[in-house]
């Protein structure tokens, strides 16, 4: 049985916690393609952790989430509550992403009703001493202060072991569409930019994040979140942006709708389109796929609330520093989960491989994704009963993230046949994902595409 102790991985959830510890049958390649391109094989078990630092190096997995909320903004719970209950799950870094605000300066929060109040204000108490939770009363109304990142994160971090990461979530519309971007490690708060049609905005977002980094001299990063809130981004708004590298292709917030719906794709749907269009014809970058909680509940679980430890990435760094994960993040270094765990991944010149951390009883399958060139480029628009387009993703070509190869097993690997844009693997798992987002949700893990001439 491999040792997991280094990272675990508790299947519990936050109910309870604050004591006073504070996709259809993939297609198949013939046999003889089939070994051309893939290596099979049973994963070694190694004694050990299984996120053992990289011998040649020395660098380690690092699991984090990048998208949770608080009190700061419609989050459910005190920020230090948050960050102790994923510290205490194993998580080695966290950024708390409110709504359009940094945890800085002086917050006061009103106990006008159950949030923040109650069993969630004793809890508070309970786990970090009377002394610590500061009260007033105003026009007879009870308030609780909301202590900034700075005065608590010194309880909680630990070099090491865990970290706290600054995060905004900034949060914009255009007309009906909500267009919201995380921004980590900031220095100064940003005001949401807004713009004439989506891509303006979110360009004008992504860019007031950059302007700061070049300014401060402080690395910190963009994401776009969860383009199927709300149906906000289309796959071809979404390919546009630049300067961008990530958005999320997995958030555990059930109003997400990560797999679309009879009239939209899902996320890893757009996620195909817009590397293929960014690659082929756009001349930008590829987009990294990140997985999250957007977590707003924390006190009961339901599969129609937006529970913490749902979503996550493992980051491979040298170190538990925000400018090593931001520099491995940006190299794409890292896979994204939500309940998958992998002990390796290899994205090299000519091949792609995957190893997973199998668990007892659990069965796995590994898909290769991806374009190759050459592929159909005709796309067509939705259209209302009137004739009229909608604005929605259009739809594609199946040569457009096709399945190039599938692997039942715990190791996978894909050897470039010199066609591809691009390649990258989703994992899936027989093991039913615990407080999942949506009924009948298995636990996933998804790698960062491999591009072959190194874009």
């Amino acid at each position: 049985m491999t040792n997991r102790s280094c990272t675990p991985l508790h299947r519990s959830h936050p109910s309870g916690l604050y004591r006073a510890k504070g996709l259809g049958e993939a297609p198949r390649m013939n046999v003889s393609r089939l070994f051309g391109m893939l290596t099979l094989g049973m994963a070694l078990l190694l004694p050990g952790c299984a996120h053992r630092p990289d011998s040649s190096t020395g660098a380690r997995w690092w699991k984090g989430n990048l998208h949770t909320h608080s009190l700061w903004s419609d989050g459910d719970d005190y920020p230090e509550m948050i960050a102790g209950w994923y510290k205490d799950q194993g998580y080695h870094f966290l950024s708390v992403s409110d709504h359009n605000t940094l945890q800085v300066g002086e917050r006061w929060f009103a106990l006008k009703n159950a949030r923040g109040a109650g069993a969630t204000l004793e809890k508070y108490r309970t786990a970090w001493g009377n002394d610590w939770v500061q009260q007033r009363t105003v026009k007879n109304v009870q308030e609780v202060r909301l202590r900034p990142l700075d005065e608590y994160r010194g309880r909680l971090e630990v070099p090491g072991r865990f970290l706290m990461v600054p995060g905004e979530e900034i949060t914009d519309r255009y007309l009906t569409a909500p267009l919201h971007l995380n921004a980590h490690n900031l220095k100064h708060p940003i005001a949401a930019q807004g713009g004439s049609n989506v891509v303006q905005a979110l360009q004008r977002n992504v860019d007031a994040v950059l302007a700061q980094r070049t300014a401060t001299g402080q690395p910190m990063f963009p994401h776009i979140n969860h383009p199927n809130f709300g149906w906000g981004i289309t796959a071809e708004e979404l390919m546009q942006i630049r300067g961008e590298q990530f958005f999320e292709v997995y958030n555990g917030h059930p109003a997400v709708y990560n797999e679309g719906d009879a009239g939209h794709p899902s996320i890893e749907r757009m996620w195909d389109i817009a590397l293929t269009w960014r690659l082929a014809f756009l001349g930008l970058g590829p987009l990294y796929g990140l997985a999250t909680d957007d977590g707003h509940n924390y006190h009961t679980n339901s599969v129609n609330l937006s529970n913490p430890g749902r979503g996550w990435v493992q980051v491979r760094a040298r170190n538990l520093k925000v400018e090593s994960l931001i520099a491995a993040l940006e190299a794409g270094d890292f896979y994204s989960s939500s309940g998958v765990e992998l002990r390796d991944v290899r994205r090299e010149h000519d091949r792609l491989r995957v190893e997973i951390d199998a668990q007892a009883g659990v069965n796995y399958r590994v898909e290769f994704i991806g374009t190759r060139r050459g592929f159909n480029p005709t796309h067509e628009p939705l259209v209302a009963g009137s004739g009229l387009p909608l604005r929605v993703t259009h739809r594609y070509s199946p040569d457009v993230g096709a399945i190039l190869a599938v692997v039942d097993g715990p190791t996978a690997e894909y050897r470039l046949q010199g066609d591809e844009i691009y390649v990258r693997a989703r994992i899936s798992s027989s093991r039913a994902k615990a407080n999942p987002g949506r009924v009948g949700e298995v636990e996933m893990a998804w790698t960062q595409p491999l591009v072959p001439d190194g874009r």
